[in-house]
């Protein structure tokens, strides 16, 4: 088991390793465990299939994997003063996603400055469900800035979150469960059954770093707007959340986010999120940048924490 010391260091670690390498482009574990959940959902998931079949599916495809990486890190700390400091690193490392998140979301915001639809339009249908095929600039900036803002919680500060409870494991739980949740969890025909559990531990493990995302938002921004539109607007967002995180950062940020989207040809209008003007292609990386400070203002936090804990003789 890691001291608070070691446990920080790791962070520390981890984030550093992720800024500097990015994703890695082949072989990324998160892709072949994509590949694994796909396997389990074409054989359990059929017409007459239950939210059972739905939870046999989470727990065989999550629970040997966290239970496997637990057992790898135990024999590693017995084997070796380093190698299991090194292994929740590595996790750390391959669970977060906060390079990767500026890698997929700058590259709109330049095609965008340079006036470039098509490649806008391309690029912004990598990272959300929305439809993208006809959108102008502010439809597209609007899309980036909300999927920077909820995946600032999804898939960074809620890995961080799990990392620092729970070690590699934890992180290893939290980013399959929400893969799972982002694979399985769609209101339609094929997954409002199957996909129920999966959806629903998603936001157990969610709860908690999602408000902590959101005060963190309201606390590097806007305080006051931020704190208001998170009162007013989250409840009316469907995912309970997303919209607390969501609301938070856009008022934060002083944008007017929600509104229209179209979803397989059928426009939608979703609750607003935030108060302000529309968002640009600026804001995209401005939205990056708050994920990126909220990243680091928690990374001193636990930093400190170890300090001080170690200082008062709490940990070695």
């Amino acid at each position: 088991m890691l001291s608070a010391m070691g446990l920080a260091c790791c962070v520390v670690l981890g984030l550093i390793v992720d800024l500097l390498i990015g994703e890695v482009r082949r072989w990324h574990p998160l892709v072949g465990f994509g590949h694994w959940a796909n396997r389990i959902e074409q054989r359990l998931n059929h017409p007459e299939a239950s939210r059972w079949s739905g939870a046999i599916a989470w727990c065989v495809t999550v629970l040997p994997l966290v239970a496997l990486t637990q057992m790898i890190l135990l024999i590693a700390a017995r084997t070796s003063l380093w190698i299991a400091p090194l292994l929740h690193v590595v996790l750390l490392y391959f669970c977060v996603g906060l390079r990767s998140l500026r890698d997929h979301n700058r590259p709109i915001e330049s095609a965008l400055e340079q006036g470039d639809l098509t490649t806008a339009r391309r690029l912004t249908s990598y990272i959300v469900s929305r439809d993208t095929a006809e959108a102008d600039e502010g439809y597209l900036a609007k899309a980036s800035v909300e999927s920077v803002l909820e995946n600032g919680c999804d898939a960074v500060f809620g890995t961080l979150f799990w990392f620092v409870i729970l070690g590699g494991a934890g992180a290893v739980l939290y980013r399959a469960s929400n893969t799972l949740d982002a694979m399985w969890g769609y209101k339609n025909p094929r997954f409002l059954r199957f996909g129920c559990v999966a959806a629903r531990i998603d936001d157990v493990l969610n709860w908690i770093p999602a408000r902590l995302t959101a005060c963190s938002y309201a606390a590097l921004g806007e305080t006051r707007r931020s704190l208001r539109c998170w009162h007013k607007q989250a409840p009316s967002w469907p995912s309970p959340n997303a919209g607390p995180v969501m609301a938070a950062g856009a008022g934060a940020l002083g944008l007017a986010l929600g509104g229209s989207a179209r979803y397989d040809g059928v426009d939608e209008m979703r609750p607003p999120l935030g108060e302000g003007r529309a968002p640009t292609a600026q804001d995209i990386g401005l939205a990056w940048q708050l994920v990126l400070h909220v990243s680091v203002m928690w990374t001193g936090v636990i930093v400190l924490v170890a300090m001080l804990m170690k200082w008062n003789g709490y940990a070695t």
